[in-house]
């Protein structure tokens, strides 16, 4: 079983030696291209700094962030590799991006114009890839407006503005092997490269490939691949295979230790709107973590969770700060340990398990776990390895 730290009433454990393994897995699947290792939304909800010097220990050599704050916060702590964000609204601090060499995305026209503006204020040339939509309708220039985004990123790199150092664009359905989407994307996507190149520039870094197609599509690889939830460990989709198959192991795993445990009578209502009656004379032992921590409502009656050896399913409804387990005749008692997914080395339920139960992908799962959650890491290295190996920026 997993470790439970000290007295906390939960906590979610996350192995860095797992994140380790399946980087380390990763960057040999890229074969020649180098990996961004994404860190965003804390490290899908493990902890983006140790996360992300894990991944950098492990030979990932970019980092990747949807936002500056998260950019910043990297830096912050002392990474000093490439780092890439990539979602921004007019107004962000550009400047104190650009102070600290970091990364931009440009899908449209304004945000080129705020970034020239950026680097006319602060006298440094700012890093941007150009990003087109090949297919996904989500961020980057449509078809129609590449050509005059590829046109005015040239000029503004002429005026020494910015350096085009990427071209990238993101996948529909990579996680859905054999899609014929894949195909047309990567077509579009070489299609965009070359009328960026018409237009003058000369991109360092093509980057295309998702956690999805950095395992199963080595064409889509380019110079860069950026995977996010499989630095975790987990599974991009079911139609690519179970962690171990794909050369990942889980590294999150949520505990919690029993608040109580009481025989209750047959026939009495549990929880909130009674959505779960005791056939008999039974122990209820309540588990202190709830929606407010992640745990989502809906899994009242449907997710199972680990406790005395046997997977139980949730009892009732689900509550703000916890949730009932009905154990039957079975001797447990408060201080017990609950575990809610993990690596499923020992019965316990996956994230994906959750994820099935409840309709949804296991990056939700992972993602959800609230601040009042302490993540406790193992096998953190020491100072030598604290920032992982440098990278000049390409």
């Amino acid at each position: 079983m997993t470790r439970q730290s000290g007295n906390l009433p939960a906590c979610a454990v996350v192995d860095l030696d797992a994140v380790r393994e399946s980087v380390a897995t990763l960057v040999t699947r890229a074969g020649n291209a180098a990996t961004m290792a994404v860190v965003k939304a804390d490290g899908y909800g493990h902890g983006m700094l140790p996360c992300a010097r894990a991944a950098l220990e492990a030979g990932a050599s970019w980092l990747g962030v949807a936002f500056i704050s998260e950019a910043l916060a990297l830096r912050a702590a002392g990474l000093t590799v490439p780092v890439f964000a990539w979602l921004s609204t007019p107004g962000e601090p550009l400047t104190e991006a650009l102070a600290a060499d970091v990364d931009l995305s440009v899908s449209a026209p304004w945000a080129l114009a705020e970034i020239a503006a950026a680097a006319r204020l602060t006298g440094r040339t700012a890093r941007v890839h150009l990003k087109a939509d090949t297919g996904l309708n989500r961020a980057g220039a449509t078809e129609a407006g590449w050509p005059s985004l590829c046109a005015a990123s040239a000029a503004r790199a002429s005026d020494g503005l910015i350096d085009v150092v990427g071209v990238w664009s993101h996948f529909a359905f990579a996680d859905s092997p054999g899609h014929p989407t894949v195909r047309a994307q990567i077509g579009y996507f070489r299609d965009a490269v070359a009328i960026a190149e018409k237009a003058g520039l000369r991109p360092r870094v093509r980057h295309l490939a998702n956690s999805a197609a950095t395992l199963i599509s080595p064409d889509a690889h380019f110079d860069l691949v950026r995977p996010g939830i499989s630095v975790y460990g987990l599974s991009p989709g079911p139609a690519l295979g179970p962690p171990a198959a794909l050369g990942l192991r889980p590294a999150m795993t949520l505990t919690a230790r029993l608040a109580l445990a009481k025989r209750v009578p047959a026939g009495g209502g549990v929880s909130y709107g009674h959505r779960y009656t005791t056939l008999d004379e039974t122990t209820l032992a309540l588990v202190p973590l709830g929606y407010a921590d992640g745990v989502p409502r809906s899994a009242g009656n449907t997710a199972e969770v680990l406790l005395a050896g046997r997977r139980r399913r949730i009892a009732g409804t689900v509550c703000m700060d916890q949730f009932v387990l009905d154990v039957g005749d079975d001797p447990v008692q408060a201080g017990d340990q609950v575990i809610l997914f993990g690596p499923g080395e020992h019965g316990e339920p996956t994230a994906a398990d959750w994820a099935d139960a409840l309709g949804t992908i296991n990056y939700e799962i992972v993602t959800r776990i609230g601040v009042r959650v302490p993540r406790v890491h193992l096998n953190v290295s020491g100072p030598a390895g604290a920032s992982g190996p440098e990278h000049g920026l390409p």
